[in-house]
């Protein structure tokens, strides 16, 4: 009877040292209660915690990918789009992710859906188009801000996709193909003002020199006979050989 009782006390002791060890990897935390109340954070590695009196919740340290689903946006200059995109997040406070929130991860990704609408109904649809990166850093920075007090520190969001309707993507492609005309009258128009200075600068020149502008003439005369598929006729001045005689 003494030889089983002490048994039983050797076996229940093994029973409750194996119950009370726990291992951590290196990027898990273990955020301890002691009888309700916050003990500390113990991990990773080996631990022992007190049955009964302590319990403990497992928190990942590990960068978490968040896909934020389809937000109708309605941008600043009402023009209404479907935006998704991806949001990278960590814990770095296991106690405040575990205490101060129910479910981080559920209150992050509503959060990230609320945030993005927010941030991009500031701005206009041009923007959203063309300036994706700084949009990506003002909602990182607003996010950031807002979990902070969770634990969470968000490290990069990335606008993944922007939806338009038919009819939006035409007037966008109207409004690009007016821009290329715009731009290529501007160049045509300046050019001709190019040209029209050179051929002032040019007139000019000939102005103040009677021999140039007589030898311009012929020379003009020379590539107009050149082509044999008519015959012009131009009147030569009375003082030109006169002069170029001399």
């Amino acid at each position: 009877m003494i030889f089983d009782f002490a048994a039983g006390i050797v076996i229940l002791v093994v029973v409750l040292a194996l119950w009370s060890v726990r291992v951590l990897r290196e990027y898990q935390r273990a955020v301890v209660f002691q009888l309700g109340r916050y003990a500390g954070v113990k991990g990773p590695g080996l631990f022992f915690l007190v049955p009964v009196i302590q319990q403990m919740v497992r928190v990942d340290l590990r960068t978490v990918v968040l896909d934020v689903p389809p937000q109708d946006v309605i941008t600043r200059d009402n023009v209404s789009v479907k935006v998704n995109a991806v949001v990278y997040f960590r814990v770095v406070d296991p106690a405040k992710a575990i205490i101060q929130v129910v479910d981080f991860l559920a209150a992050t990704s509503q959060l990230g859906q609320t945030t993005l609408r927010a941030v991009l109904g500031r701005h206009e649809l041009d923007t959203l188009l063309a300036e994706r990166e700084k949009l990506n850093v003002d909602i990182q920075h607003a996010l950031d801000m807002q979990t902070d007090a969770w634990g969470i520190k968000v490290s990069i969001v990335e606008i993944k996709h922007v939806d338009l309707n038919e009819s939006m993507v035409r007037a966008i492609a109207r409004q690009a193909e007016a821009e290329r005309e715009r731009r290529a009258k501007v160049i045509h128009a300046e050019g001709e003002l190019q040209a029209s200075e050179k051929l002032l600068q040019a007139a000019e020149t000939l102005s103040r020199r009677a021999e140039a502008m007589q030898l311009r003439y012929l020379q003009t005369l020379t590539q107009i006979a050149g082509d044999k598929a008519s015959t012009i006729v131009f009147p030569v001045p009375v003082g030109l050989f006169d002069k170029l005689s001399k």
